[in-house]
């Protein structure tokens, strides 16, 4: 009787570990997959899109260059993920597991950092705009990209300048104006500053939210990944 469920014991808990194998597997590809489509959509911005960065220090931190690092950073994970899963190599699941445990920790480092100094950062902003505006009002190649920016986000925002349309001085674009800049009453009143601070806010509980189903979906990773190289290491299956 003992050995009996001894065995039916240990096929149970084959089948268990068969299906976490191949949940993994499951899960890395689906998020390999999603990481192929930011890196494509990425490249594809680079391409087709020549945008400049509204302000000087955003300058290497584009729309195409945050979704190229994003999407690189995806596949390479979640490529670990799986054939860690798939090939059960104990030395690619804990990888795998060192990489989401650093993600996570950078994750939960930047939001803290971001409530801690949320005023000095408002500031660098505001000045870094500043210097982008001023940057925009030349009339270089590169003034008239980030013109066109500022065009996008003077539209989009529903805003004019950084606090307001003065700091365009007597060229205004017409971006300012939802219709006709023929007065200075016809002005969008509000800068483009005090906007972007009311959009974050208004999007603030989606982004936590989001965040903290990133960091349980990466605890998740984190758990199914050492229960799996817990079981190699001890039957001795596997690779080393």
């Amino acid at each position: 009787m003992g050995s009996r469920s001894d065995q039916r014991l240990c096929t149970m808990a084959q089948g268990c570990l068969k299906c976490l194998k191949y949940t993994m597997c499951i899960a890395n590809f689906l998020c390999f997959m999603c990481g192929v489509g930011v890196l494509g959509f990425g490249v594809y911005m680079t391409i087709s899109f020549k945008i400049a960065a509204l302000t000087p220090s955003l300058a290497q931190f584009s729309i195409s260059n945050i979704l190229l690092i994003t999407g690189i950073v995806i596949t390479c994970v979640s490529f670990l993920g799986f054939l860690g899963a798939l090939k059960e190599n104990r030395c690619l699941l804990l990888t795998f597991f060192l990489l989401l445990f650093f993600l996570m920790l950078v994750e939960l480092t930047i939001a803290c950092v971001l409530l801690v100094y949320e005023k000095d950062i408002g500031d660098w902003v505001s000045k870094d705009l500043t210097t982008g505006l001023e940057s925009a009002k030349g009339s270089t190649r590169n003034s008239t990209e980030l013109l066109n920016d500022w065009d996008l986000l003077q539209k989009t925002l529903d805003c004019c300048g950084v606090k307001n349309y003065t700091d365009w001085g007597k060229n205004v674009p017409a971006s300012c104006c939802p219709e006709k800049c023929d007065h200075p009453n016809n002005y969008r009143q509000k800068g483009c500053l005090d906007s972007m601070k009311t959009f974050f806010e208004e999007n603030f509980l989606n982004t936590g939210i989001s965040v903290i189903v990133l960091c349980v979906i990466e605890v998740l990773g984190m758990c199914f990944a050492m229960t799996l190289f817990c079981h190699i290491s001890r039957s001795g299956l596997g690779y080393n």
